[in-house]
């Protein structure tokens, strides 16, 4: 009998990543190829203006997270397509903009005029556009509390703005969806889905007019301008900035400094531009002081408060467990019973402090490690 084979360490020699095939994929799909504008590309308006303007673009970026929240998304919306009838993956193009919608739930009126199978299993009280979002763990307690960004309801209300003004978009496997023609928007929900631990939240709210409308308009001003440069970044840039440091545009947008160099400091051309950094660098670190100090104040008026619930927050307590270091004298006892040798490892505090103590100087050895910049900026004199 053969035996067994072990396991292999890592890949075997000539097999590729998977993902390499993941990126190869993603670099396929028509969002990874357009120049035409697209909803979801309304993150920022620089960066729109460079997908209208045809811009080259100058970086590649892995993007793992990424595409792994897209395989959930395209797994999720397929299985709720096929549970409750929803319409899923649907194109809409509107004056200037297009997308595809990940949900849209019609209410019994407008279902009713669909052919049979098309229709919902059970219908929406009202017509619902549905975006589908997966966060990781670490930005889940930011949905939990402020919901969706103002690019995510951006988004969203184009979709709903788009379908109320033009229906469903007549192209091939949904000219029965086109046929219905406007459709009456009046709810907008977003469902956030955590990557880590499937945990679900949903956000839902009535459709808004001037919502819509300002984010046409934002789209109109994008589509003005015949350089990108001319539009404000949205976005704090690489490093501060999840958004900046995955866009395809960075470099043409930020520009290039030398290894571990912010970026950043390209914005500081003279002493103006320095006088202004540092005015926002103190404003700054009074509006934290005032936080930190209003934090501590609520801090100890719940010192003695249990966990619970109390209106739109939950408290929870961690920590005040004993603290526990080994026992050395029990452990040279053990050494002892067992005839060991107990390790004298010298004791450097001691030993610098003897010499010191003795007017020795300490002997010290440069480690290649430099200490971390600090900025220190206190009024100038006047």
């Amino acid at each position: 009998m053969t035996a067994p084979t072990a396991p292999l360490q890592g890949a075997a020699p000539g097999s590729p990543s998977i993902w390499t095939a993941a990126h190869n994929a993603d670099r396929r799909r028509p969002r990874s190829r357009q120049t035409e504008l697209g909803a979801s590309d309304t993150v920022c308006s620089r960066r729109a203006a460079y997908i209208v303007t045809g811009a080259a673009r100058t970086d590649t970026h892995e993007g793992k997270a990424a595409i792994l929240g897209t395989y959930i998304h395209a797994g999720l919306l397929e299985d709720a397509r096929k549970e409750f009838g929803w319409q899923v993956e649907r194109t809409v193009v509107g004056d200037n903009v297009r997308g595809h919608v990940d949900a849209v739930q019609l209410d019994e009126a407008t279902a009713a005029r669909l052919p049979k199978a098309l229709r919902p299993s059970v219908p929406a009280a009202v017509c619902t556009v549905e975006d589908v979002k997966t966060k990781s763990v670490w930005k889940w307690d930011h949905v939990l509390r402020y919901g969706a960004t103002k690019a995510e309801l951006r988004q969203v209300y184009l979709y709903a703005a788009i379908l109320r003004k033009h229906g469903f978009a007549d192209v091939r496997g949904q000219k029965a969806l086109a046929r219905l023609g406007p459709i009456d928007v009046q709810r907008i929900r977003f469902r956030f889905v955590c990557r880590d631990d499937g945990a679900e939240h949903v956000q839902e709210f009535d459709f808004d007019e001037l919502e819509a409308s300002a984010a046409l308009f934002w789209v109109d001003r994008v589509l003005e301008v015949e350089d990108p440069e001319e539009l404000p970044r949205d976005h704090d840039g690489p490093g501060l900035a999840a958004v900046c440091d995955y866009c395809p545009w960075l470099t043409a947008c930020w520009g290039q400094t030398g290894p571990g160099i912010p970026v950043q400091t390209l914005l500081v051309k003279d002493d103006d531009d320095r006088a202004q950094a540092l005015a926002d660098y103190v404003r700054g670190h009074e509006q934290e002081s005032a936080g930190k100090k209003v934090k501590a104040f609520a801090r100890a008026k719940l010192d003695q408060t249990k966990a619970d619930t109390y209106g739109a927050n939950t408290l929870s307590w961690s920590g005040g467990n004993p603290v526990k270091r080994p026992d050395v004298q029990a452990m040279v006892d053990l050494y002892d019973d067992a005839g060991v040798t107990v390790p004298m490892v010298p004791n450097l505090d001691v030993m610098v402090a003897f010499l010191k103590q003795e007017g020795i100087a300490v002997p010290m050895k440069d480690t290649g490690a430099k200490t971390a910049r600090s900025i220190n900026v206190r009024p100038a004199r006047t």
